[in-house]
């Protein structure tokens, strides 16, 4: 506690609503030490911005989590480690550039247009599903099944295993978005990381064997052993895994905390019903409001200095996203929301070259399911009392939310 100030990240009232607490720390202590979490946290857009482009902070922090461990444990830590060592999220140049650059290609325009017409054919068949029902839980029925069907298109995976893929995808969460009341989040972790590489390793396999348009045959593009990346199986695994995890979650909580911010302002969301042309802008500035990513952690390489405070070779950064995208020296009335606020500079995609591979994808997704949301449904409404905020120190995600609505006429 800093005088009425609760600054520990992870109580309660800060999963509730951080953004308080951000702002006072944002004024007051723009680099403060936390006991809570060990390490410093920044809430400034520009601090964080300097930190997420410095080469003097790492992203590569498994081997801290593994230290001080034993037992069970560590041998669980350990093999975490040795499957997300291949994500290119985990690693520092030059490593990070070969993992990341054949992921790159995968996003491409003309990639994401080849399952565009898919996308929509999905996002309209889970408004068919509820359409006359009149409510839905947003997240299970909606914004949840999307991003890993996606993701699936994308690669390649059998549309019938896409179940398997979400699954993984939250086991592996558990650990990876920092999960503060999680129970065996290592082993939960552990054996979600194996079983879904044994899967990826198994299914590049077939694509060698039998070649297809699909993102995993993209990426064996990349398997020359003698050319300048020379992905292995299990790099492309991982490659995948990556993709499938990230673009998941990411996608789940912007769908889920756009539609969120809109029922909070009703102006809002009367105005994109209007004005349909404004769904891009509105997907960017749901992405500042309340941002899918929370924050990114980085550990430093060396001594440095940041705002006058001395931060130690070792020591663990918290750079908030969140608090950098409601940063009023970047942002006009940034707690305002306003769909179309131009210019829009968040950092909800992270920065520099770390900045997120599957924005593209998450934010076509994002315009597809807003685009079929408001042209078929209307009057919506939350059911029930305001929702429950997911307690994860990473990502900004509601546990559900549950809203009514009215099937627009001929729709």
């Amino acid at each position: 506690m800093t005088a009425d100030v609760n600054t520990d990240l992870r109580h309660p009232d800060n999963v509730v609503d951080p953004h308080p607490t951000y702002a006072w720390l944002r004024r007051e202590r723009p680099v403060f030490w936390s006991e809570a979490v060990n390490g410093w946290v920044l809430t400034r857009y520009d601090d964080i911005e300097t930190v997420a482009r410095s080469k003097a902070f790492s992203v590569e922090k498994l081997v801290a989590h593994a230290e001080g461990r034993s037992g069970e444990s560590r041998a669980h830590m350990e093999g975490i480690g040795t499957v997300l060592s291949r994500w290119s999220l985990f690693r520092d140049a030059p490593a990070h550039t070969r993992l990341r650059r054949p992921l790159n290609t995968i996003m491409r325009r003309a990639e994401l247009e080849r399952i565009r017409p898919r996308l929509v054919e999905i996002v309209h068949a889970c408004i068919d599903e509820v359409a006359h029902a009149g409510r839905m839980e947003l997240i299970a029925d909606f914004a949840f099944p999307l991003p890993a069907t996606a993701i699936a298109l994308l690669l390649g995976v059998p549309v019938a295993d896409t179940e398997k893929l979400r699954k993984w995808s939250v086991e592996v969460g558990t650990f990876v978005l920092f999960s503060r009341s999680a129970e065996d989040r290592y082993a939960r972790a552990h054996r979600a990381l194996d079983e879904m590489q044994d899967y990826f390793v198994a299914l590049t396999g077939r694509y060698r064997r039998d070649p297809q348009p699909c993102g995993i045959a993209t990426l064996l593009g990349f398997s020359d052993p003698e050319g300048p990346f020379g992905l292995s199986d299990e790099e492309i695994a991982a490659a995948a895994m990556l993709l499938l995890f990230a673009g998941h979650e990411t996608t789940t909580n912007l769908i889920a905390n756009g539609m969120y911010a809109l029922l909070r302002h009703p102006d809002q969301l009367d105005r994109l019903a209007r004005e349909p042309d404004l769904i891009p802008s509105a997907v960017e500035e749901f992405l500042r409001f309340e941002s899918p990513a929370q924050t990114i952690i980085r550990i430093a390489l060396e001594e440095t200095t940041v705002r006058g405070q001395q931060i130690r070779a070792g020591d663990r950064v918290y750079a908030v996203l969140l608090a950098a995208n409601r940063d009023p020296a970047h942002f006009q009335a940034p707690q305002r929301l306003d769909i179309g606020r131009g210019n829009n500079g968040h950092m909800a995609f992270g920065h520099g070259m770390h900045f997120c591979v599957g924005a593209p994808l998450a934010r076509l997704e994002a315009q597809i399911a807003f685009e079929a949301l408001l042209a078929r449904l209307t009057d919506f409404a939350l059911d029930g009392d305001a929702p429950e905020w997911g307690d994860h120190l990473v990502t900004r995600a509601l546990k559900e939310l549950p809203i009514t609505f009215r099937k627009r006429a001929g729709t």
